[in-house]
């Protein structure tokens, strides 16, 4: 049995599902039962909890755990005192960062924050609100909001601040942005105390490593196909690779076996030009990692 346990947080709720399977492509299985903030994970050196996004820095910062995963809203937010490893651009529906906006309602004769003087603006993340109406020189009224916070503007509030990755519940709300107030993305952050520990220094980095290379491998794909050696130049022409493509001799001496790694948004265009250039035998295949 392990005698070196690293404790992780993470988060709860509308990234729950995006983490599980962040973990899943980095090679870890992560259990989680829908009446439990305890999942069980298939690595005897790693201990998992959920938490709430809004209170995972915090947590971190006191040592309740080692690190966890966490948006750079809400590492501000509290004014955590935490070590940032690494930065995961990933979200619940998107590959978009999360953007916490001003919003009125489209009917309001607001156009930007300096029109907020003396008004009440309602939104949850208080603290950095404050701060950004106080950098603008703006003396506003501002109110936590528990929830519906699209629906607050005009009646219950004169402007809110939301966060938003796409805009459409925004638009749906009939609200338009007049600013953008902090872009967020998650991060993996860590205890300072932790970091200090070189067990649990190592066991994270090889973490780190693990979840940027799923990160990296969700926008690439891997090509396999062969080409007649009369045409490789050519071939070679239109293929794109990371460094360079793998190119090895087949059974048949006039052939060879070419393998590379790709950009999944150029493989529609790419794939005919490659079987203009002689190219056969063409397979497509998913990446769970890619590590450079």
């Amino acid at each position: 049995m392990t005698t070196h346990k690293l404790k992780i947080a993470l988060p709860k709720g509308s990234l729950e599902e995006a983490t599980c399977n962040l973990f899943r492509r980095a090679g870890f299985r992560i259990s989680v039962s829908s009446r439990s903030y305890i999942p069980s994970i298939d690595d005897p050196e790693i201990e998992v909890v959920l938490f709430r996004p809004q209170e995972m820095s915090r947590y971190v910062e006191k040592g309740i755990v080692d690190c966890g995963l966490t948006g750079h809203d809400w590492i501000v937010e509290n004014d955590s005192d935490v070590v940032e490893l690494c930065e995961l651009q990933y979200s619940k529906r998107t590959s978009n960062p999360v953007r916490w906006v001003l919003c009125v309602h489209e009917s309001s004769p607001f156009r930007s924050v300096k029109d907020l003087q003396g008004k009440k603006v309602v939104t949850e993340l208080v603290g950095v609100t404050k701060r950004y109406l106080k950098k603008n020189k703006v003396a506003a009224e501002v109110e936590f909001s528990w929830g519906a916070t699209e629906a607050k503007p005009p009646r219950l509030a004169d402007a809110i601040v939301e966060a938003t990755e796409t805009g459409s519940s925004l638009r749906a709300n009939k609200l338009k942005i007049i600013d953008t107030v902090i872009t967020s993305i998650p991060k993996f952050i860590a205890n300072r105390q932790s970091v200090g520990d070189p067990w649990k220094k190592h066991k994270m980095d090889n973490l780190v490593m693990l979840l940027e290379g799923a990160m990296r491998a969700q926008e690439k794909v891997g090509l396999k196909m062969n080409i007649e050696k009369k045409n490789l130049e050519k071939l070679l022409v239109v293929l794109p690779a990371m460094k360079k493509p793998t190119i090895a001799n087949l059974t048949d001496e006039n052939w060879l076996g070419v393998e590379t790694i790709i950009d999944e948004s150029v493989v529609r265009e790419l794939i005919p030009q490659l079987k203009e250039a002689g190219a056969s035998g063409i397979i497509e295949y998913p990446l769970n990692k890619c590590i450079p």
